[in-house]
């Protein structure tokens, strides 16, 4: 019980500091992310939320884009360290009506962006 106060009371303190978009799965997002092997290149990553997990400090959300024609995955976490250092920026593109919690079956389509 004790551990709940204290992750209620650390994720209020993190939204404070930093502002933390509402994403949903369906939304279509694009991100500035810091390349972790160069640090002053930016990158921007564009794509579809397919899944999100609430999880207290430990949120993460995953996306699924388009590079050269082959479907990829990225997790990215979302809360820890006042959302991932190597995120700079998250921008919400468009919004996408779904009716389902986690959109897994869009793995086997080829243009889910579109």
């Amino acid at each position: 019980m004790y551990l709940q106060i204290l992750d209620k009371e650390a994720v209020e303190e993190v939204k404070g500091q930093r502002e933390i978009p509402d994403i949903k799965p369906g939304y279509i997002v694009q991100l500035k992310v810091e390349v972790p092997e160069n640090k002053r290149r930016v990158s921007t990553v564009k794509g579809i939320v397919i899944a999100r997990r609430n999880a207290g400090l430990n949120n993460t959300f995953r996306i699924r884009r388009m590079v050269a024609g082959v479907g990829v995955e990225s997790l990215f976490p979302l809360m820890c360290d006042r959302y991932s250092p190597n995120i700079k920026e998250i921008k919400v593109v468009d919004k996408k009506k779904v009716r389902r919690a986690k959109l897994y079956y869009l793995r086997n389509k080829m243009n889910a962006l579109r």
